[in-house]
């Protein structure tokens, strides 16, 4: 196993890929260095001398410079570094050319989806229960206690029984330190229905906030019923709110003229009781899940797959190994005609003229260009920038700038042309990939990337996160062993054997995509999903990076 690497040979940057020792000389790239201290696995030193301001390289881009003399061998840290990132034209810069991946191991090959009458295919059933304001939430915590209850849904909770030893053990004397939480074994179900799944969303929106806020969700909201991997729902409103269902039913319209899934609207001030409401709710959502239960699994091309690429808790293996590796997904699915959709515009600060590059057609890059820079300004405006978006855990574990971040987050969304550039709620359309603007806030974007019809989702993570979606399949992808084997029970792949040598990046990206097969076939459960993880954050936008 290398100790050290440059993943350009522009670069002037080296990784550490094991903890390295004050003293050792490592020849990286052609240069030889002596490191001045001890410098952990996946943060980065200097290769050459550098002087104040000299610009830092990696990736082939400019990711930060230099605040004062930094000797070759010393590392790069938030002291001695500032974020710049590379200047981008709405005009491409070079050619562009791309060579599809080898596709026979996948051609011809299908899963086994929910198909749709608008020709969409699901990897999942879902029947979806939500609000269109943030009062009726408790009306729908009442029906998915009810629901969850009766059909089985409900696990037997070893923190309950853990807590109710503590509280016997205080209150006779006995000490507490010697219990332990012994795991349970899941309850099995036994819910009258194989197809079809009943999920639950609620929300801090829809009222309160600004008119663009609500209609933003509607549409968002608008976008999740589109999703294929839903059957239809039932929609609680107040009635008084500013989410108004006419305003979601004309976002559906909009997105979709030929929308026919059932859609259940129940207006609480128009009925009277809560009673009559919540039990007029919960008579014709039953009889709405007799009937999508009728549907069940047929083979579908993979072209009907639509991935979403997020990365969230990065750190400095996520751009060398897990991110390149969804990358090789996306150009699998680019050239086997599925759709590929990246998300989070904070993390393409620096990025920007590559992806320029690559669009393939004109009118995409002012689109890109101009998301971009408008949501920069309305970072600032408000006191923060892109330059602010690595986390503390970021910085932790190597990722010292924004431009640093977002070279290596931008590796999720591979080498084929980009051919659609798509705002928050809009619904991906083309084959191959698209750019989505979304914030870099892991729940926030994942949300944004199941309203713009992913039907499944690739999460990569150095840190470790729960993040999963109710609608939605998160595959979570770590980019380290060591965090991979401490958490287990989050994690569905490891790309750790990148970094240890023993796989390329296309072996793993074809292992990740015969794993996404098996969980859009209904095979296999993601860990998120195992886990009942089921995160929705609408974006408040110009607020959340």
């Amino acid at each position: 196993m290398k100790k050290a690497i440059t993943i350009n040979q522009e670069d002037n940057l080296g990784v550490a890929l094991t903890d390295l020792k004050k003293g050792e000389q490592l020849t990286v790239n052609g240069y030889t260095v002596t490191l001045t201290v001890d410098i952990s696995a996946k943060h980065k030193f200097a290769l050459e001398n550098l002087k104040t301001g000299d610009e830092m390289y990696m990736y082939g881009l400019v990711v930060g410079t230099a605040n004062g003399p930094i000797a070759a061998g010393e590392p790069i840290t938030v002291s001695n570094t500032t974020h710049k990132a590379t200047q981008f034209s709405e005009e491409k810069t070079s050619e562009f050319t791309w060579k599809a991946p080898d596709i026979s191991k996948f051609e011809g090959r299908t899963f086994n989806g929910y198909h749709r009458a608008d020709g969409q295919v699901g990897t999942a059933n879902n029947w979806l229960v939500f609000p269109m304001v943030f009062c009726e939430n408790r009306n729908i915590n009442v029906i998915k206690k009810a629901f969850e209850k009766a059909l089985g849904y409900e696990q037997e909770d070893p923190y309950t029984q853990f807590l109710e030893n503590i509280v016997h053990n205080h209150a006779t004397g006995k000490g507490i330190d010697e219990l332990t939480l012994e795991k349970q074994e899941k309850t099995a179900s036994k819910s009258p229905f194989e197809n079809v799944k009943i999920k639950f969303i609620t929300h801090q929106a829809g009222c309160g906030g600004t008119r663009q806020d609500s209609d933003t969700l509607c549409r968002l909201l608008a976008g999740y019923l589109n999703n294929p991997n839903v059957a239809g729902a039932t929609v609680l409103s107040l009635g008084c709110q500013n989410a108004q269902t006419h305003i979601l039913d004309t976002a559906i319209k909009a997105l979709n003229p030929d929308f026919s899934k059932p859609v259940l609207y129940f207006d609480q001030q128009a009925t009277g009781s809560e009673t009559e409401l919540l039990e007029n709710a919960i008579k014709a959502t039953f009889k709405a899940l007799v009937e999508a239960n009728k549907l069940t699994r047929t083979p579908a091309p993979l072209s009907k797959l639509a991935i979403g690429l997020e990365c969230g808790g990065s750190d400095g293996f996520s751009g060398i190994s897990a991110n390149p590796a969804l990358g090789h997904v996306s150009d699998l699915m680019a050239a086997l005609g599925g759709k590929a959709i990246l998300s989070e515009f904070p993390e393409l600060c620096g990025v920007e003229q590559v992806l320029i590059n690559r669009m393939s057609e004109p009118q995409l890059a002012p689109k890109f260009a101009n998301l971009m820079r408008s949501y920069s300004n309305a970072a600032v405006a408000v006191g923060s920038g892109f330059d602010m978006n690595p986390s503390p855990g970021n910085i932790k574990d190597g990722l010292i700038t924004d431009a640093m971040k977002s070279a290596g987050a931008a590796k999720k969304g591979g080498n084929s042309a980009v051919n659609d550039i798509l705002d928050y709620t809009e619904y991906v359309k083309k084959d191959g990939l698209s750019l989505l603007c979304t914030p870099g806030n892991d729940v926030e974007s994942t949300t944004g990337l199941v309203g713009s019809g992913a039907n499944v989702v690739l999460f990569t993570t150095g840190l470790g996160t729960p993040t999963g979606n109710p609608v939605a399949p998160v595959i979570k992808v770590s980019s380290n062993t060591k965090m991979a084997e401490r958490m287990s029970d989050i994690i569905d792949i490891n790309t750790g054997s990148v970094i240890e040598g023993t796989k390329t990046i296309e072996e793993m990206g074809d292992d990740i995509l015969e794993y996404v097969i098996s969980v859009a076939s209904g095979e296999t459960e993601a860990k998120a999903d195992a886990l009942r993880q089921e995160d929705f954050i609408p974006w408040k936008r110009g607020i959340s990076l």
